[in-house]
């Protein structure tokens, strides 16, 4: 295989100027026309929002916001969040109170709902989703779409079955900076994309003692838990710490992580899940109730010399290019670097500016489009791209998963001869120095590599038969997505 190389007098501060740029750079909003709003309460949509203790307030702010939606329920399975933070948000913006319920399935019933929204817990996503598809809900689901590959695809199929509108939460795929930045992409303005390399730098601190704590007391925990296990709570706090436990979360790899993990592969203009995958990494500087590594490294490798590296720091860390949650195409005619949501800088190969995107969106007015055309490419995040980028995350996190532990000479053996992996491993490995962590006492996971039939999601070669069935995941009985023949 080729490896990649770049010539090194590109150097970091070029790329920091990117930042400079955009952060004092002002850039219109292109929301979906007020104009195209009907306010006639017989065309308004009714809406079912699912989860308002994070980033469902932002579905129940921004469909209150419009002419031709109406926020009618909440749903949410501690009663204290969704009655003072869904319900009382809805009642003092509009004067109506909506109905609020601890279980989806009540608000499924009800044939005036026009639509779901879901902000859960991931291990929810996708069950949600295929309930409220069969119940003939289009749906607005967040990102990661699924907590595993299989399940991701069974809502695709869902979707398409029942004929129903759904879009994924990753709202850079509506912003005109991003589009512009792939446009000029994918027209070869800096040539053959060799690397896409996505960055999640957002320090984390522990989340506190792993333990028995009790859960609380508004809260319905086997609505809560619904597809995972019964089992008792083992983090202090019960809301949002979820993300860093693998029953329920992907880590930063599944939860920032993934709008960039999803820019790269757009950028890259790839469909399928890739011919392998290898990942590497670590709960580094403390002991806690967590089980999603902090410091983390997945490489995707696709056809014709492509790659896709990921990289998620969860310690305290400096810009790379500029970029702390981004993403930085290489080409062999320069690079393109996004430092943001909606725009970034493009190079030429000899670190000169050339070109400058930005410009925001309205991912959800977008949805609403399509749920009036009912058509799918009305979407600029239709559920199956969310599905395969959800898959790239949840495919280093199974790699990472079959972890050897080896010290890091071990693993820069391991990379010997590949020039862009063993200088990713490298600025990796002083991170952790940075950190003050002592790299000749610390082990690293180095996860196996998995080779992929990318376009057929499985995975091929001798570890198969013990990975494919890890493409899943055990259902608790009353809450199984159902299989392909079932959807």
């Amino acid at each position: 295989m080729t490896r990649f190389s770049r010539r090194e007098f590109l150097e970091d501060s070029i790329f920091t100027s990117a930042a400079a740029v955009l952060a004092g750079a002002t850039f219109p909003q292109s929301m979906f026309a007020e104009e195209n709003q009907s306010s006639a309460p017989s065309e308004r949509l009714r809406v079912a929002v699912l989860g308002v203790n994070g980033r469902g307030r932002s579905h129940v702010g921004a469909f209150m916001k419009r002419k031709d939606t109406e926020v009618v329920a909440i749903v949410d399975p501690d009663e204290s969040v969704g009655m003072k933070k869904g319900v009382a948000m809805v009642e003092k913006k509009t004067g109506k109170k909506p109905a609020f319920y601890r279980d989806l399935r009540k608000v499924l019933d009800d044939k005036s709902i026009d639509i779901v929204t879901i902000a859960t817990p991931n291990h929810w996503h996708s069950l949600a989703a295929i309930w409220a598809v069969q119940a003939g809900k289009d749906v607005y689901v967040e990102k990661p779409v699924s907590h595993n590959v299989s399940e991701g695809r069974r809502l695709v199929q869902a979707a398409r079955k029942y004929q129903k509108i759904v879009q994924t939460g990753t709202q850079s795929r509506s912003n005109g900076g991003t589009i512009q930045a792939m446009e000029y992409l994918h027209a070869g303005k800096i040539g053959k994309i060799q690397v896409a390399r996505g960055l999640c730098y957002k320090p984390r601190g522990s989340i506190g003692p792993r333990g028995n704590y009790d859960v609380p007391a508004s809260v319905d925990y086997n609505i809560w838990l619904g597809p995972a296990p019964m089992a008792n709570l083992t983090r202090k706090r019960f809301h949002y710490d979820w993300h860093w436990q693998w029953p329920y979360g992907c880590g930063d790899l599944g939860n920032q992580g993934i709008h960039q993990m999803d820019l790269a592969r757009w950028g890259l203009g790839v469909s399928d899940l890739g011919n392998s995958v290898v990942s590497y990494g670590g709960r580094f500087s403390y002991v806690d109730a967590g089980d999603t590594a902090n410091t983390q490294i997945s490489i995707h490798e696709y056809d014709n010399d492509q790659r896709l590296v990921f990289e998620v720091r969860g310690l305290k860390t400096k810009p790379f290019r500029g970029a702390k949650i981004g993403v930085i195409f290489h080409g062999t005619e320069g690079d393109v670097v996004l430092t943001s949501y909606s725009g970034g800088v493009a190079f030429d190969k000899d670190g000169k500016q050339v070109k400058k995107f930005g410009g925001g969106g309205d991912h959800f007015g977008n949805f609403i489009k399509a749920v009036r055309s009912r058509k799918v490419g009305d979407l600029n995040a239709d559920i199956e791209q969310g599905h395969l980028s959800s898959a790239l995350c949840h495919l280093g996190n199974l790699s990472y998963r079959q972890s050897s532990s080896l010290s890091s000479k071990q693993v820069e053996e391991r990379l010997q001869g590949d020039k862009e992996a063993s200088e990713t491993f490298g600025r990796f490995a002083g991170h952790l120095v940075d950190n003050k962590i002592n790299l000749e006492a610390t082990k690293i996971g180095f996860g196996t590599k998995l080779t992929l039939d990318g376009k057929k999601e499985v995975f091929t070669g001798k570890m198969a038969s013990k990975m494919n069935p890890q493409l899943s995941r055990e259902y608790r009985k009353g809450f199984e997505v159902p299989t392909e023949a079932h959807v």
